[in-house]
């Protein structure tokens, strides 16, 4: 017996994004792209990891956002110089909500390798 269902997800991109100087002195900026593929989730959650998964501080507008369903969300995030060789990471991950009529077992989570 053969049994087989989809599973959508999330898209975070760039796959590869590049460190920029940001407006403000000692600091850059990743500019990132999410796109909400999943009906069944619509707020998002930023990280940024080291090599080994550990988290590593940065900045954004917001670290926990709404994306509705198949809608697009730019996000720029803020990382300071001093951490440039620390950060290897960004990831968003899908938060599923306490209580939500429509709860699905499975949480995405895309994280994409920062380029230096």
């Amino acid at each position: 017996m053969l049994i087989s269902f989809g599973v959508s997800s999330h898209q975070f991109t760039p796959t590869y994004p590049e460190l920029s100087q940001s407006y403000m002195p000692k600091v850059l900026k990743l500019e990132m792209q999410l796109l909400n593929k999943r009906q069944d989730i619509s707020y998002y959650e930023l990280e940024v990891l080291d090599i080994d998964s550990n988290p590593v501080s940065f900045a954004a507008r917001q670290k926990i956002f709404e994306v509705q369903y198949l809608k697009r969300k730019n996000i720029e995030v803020y990382i300071r110089q001093a951490d440039k060789d620390k950060a290897y990471y960004v990831c968003s991950k899908s938060k599923i909500l306490k209580g939500q009529n429509k709860t699905s077992p499975v949480s995405s989570k895309i994280c994409s390798k920062i380029i230096k």
